[in-house]
């Protein structure tokens, strides 16, 4: 398949590398050590998410949650690597069991058209980051069915309802503010593109009023995040101000 967008490297993206500040995944961006948006997400979810998670590990036992957990993180990992070396006319193979399954997966998003709507890239696997707040990497921005949008992979066990992704909605709202912030541009939409090791595959959009929700949403995490960090005493008065302001 000939590919049906144009590469449009237009900003400046950082270098950055990430590092583990307190147990936390931070990046070290031109702005300091902030932390990670996936940080973020897992430090602030609710007493319920928190209490489902520990039943399941219960329920399955700990060590098989522990292999299910990391080999879903290698499928995602591998999936990642196949379709960014796609978008860049890359032909990139692993033949281990977990990487088969993987290539099977991005083939499927690919086959499945997606990339028809994607008509211009600015950046793949790109490092953004909201001064003083956080940073994260993003899979793909640029230009989605004629808007500009953040497009993120997500490999799942099992198929999504999407009353069950609301984290990968501010995800990608967070993603889209430190972009606007940086870069001066309009971002209001998020493409999630979900497949399964059965080859079942799933896409979400949220966008308009629904994207500016989940971006107010977002802010809320980091606002408790930082007041967590707070009462431990490790965020200073700065910080505060920035969040008093959104």
């Amino acid at each position: 398949m000939s590919a049906k967008w144009t590469w449009n490297k237009c900003f400046p993206y950082p270098k950055s590398k990430r590092q583990v500040l307190e147990g936390l995944r931070h990046y070290d961006v031109v702005d300091g050590l902030l932390p990670s948006v996936t940080t973020i997400l897992s430090d602030t979810k609710s007493e319920e998410k928190i209490k489902k998670l520990a039943e399941w590990r219960e329920r399955i036992g700990q060590d098989e949650a522990t292999r299910i957990t990391d080999q879903s993180g290698q499928r995602g990992t591998i999936m990642h690597n196949y379709l960014e070396g796609y978008l860049k006319g890359q032909n990139r193979l692993d033949l281990s069991p977990v990487g088969v399954t993987a290539g099977g997966m991005a083939t499927k998003v690919m086959e499945e058209g997606v990339f028809d709507k994607l008509t211009e890239i600015w950046g793949s696997e790109v490092v953004l980051f909201y001064p003083g707040l956080y940073a994260g990497q993003t899979d793909v921005v640029g230009i989605y069915e004629g808007d500009q949008s953040i497009v993120d992979f997500k490999q799942s066990n099992k198929p999504k309802k999407r009353e069950w992704i609301d984290d990968y909605f501010m995800q990608s709202a967070a993603y889209a503010s430190a972009h606007n912030q940086i870069y001066g541009t309009n971002i209001t939409k998020g493409v999630i593109l979900v497949c399964t090791p059965d080859l079942y595959f799933q896409r979400f959009i949220v966008e308009g009023a629904e994207f500016q929700d989940y971006a107010r949403q977002w802010f809320a995490k980091v606002a408790q995040f930082y007041a967590k960090r707070q009462e431990k005493g490790t965020n200073d008065t700065e910080t505060i101000g920035l969040l008093q302001g959104k």
